[in-house]
């Protein structure tokens, strides 16, 4: 009950060809096949294009700000 045996395979591949065709199903698998290749070359153009900054950043350093004697004695209590 479980499992399928060959007989039922093969009475839904003939219903699957005939409402199909064979046509359209090698049509289908030959568009995967394409779909494939093309993602395999969109991932491998994206390793290539990886953008690299070229320019220099200049970096200030940022203004030490030490606090007051009002502000440590407010700070402390």
């Amino acid at each position: 009950m479980g499992s399928l045996s060959i007989w039922h395979w093969l009475i839904v591949l003939v219903i699957v060809l005939l409402l199909f065709g064979k046509g359209k199903i090698s049509d289908m698998m030959g568009d995967v096949a394409k779909g494939v290749k093309s993602f395999k070359k969109g991932l491998a153009d994206d390793d290539e294009t990886v953008v690299r900054p070229t320019g220099n950043i200049d970096h200030k350093p940022a203004d030490i700000v030490t606090p007051t004697t009002d502000e440590k004695t407010r700070a402390s209590s």
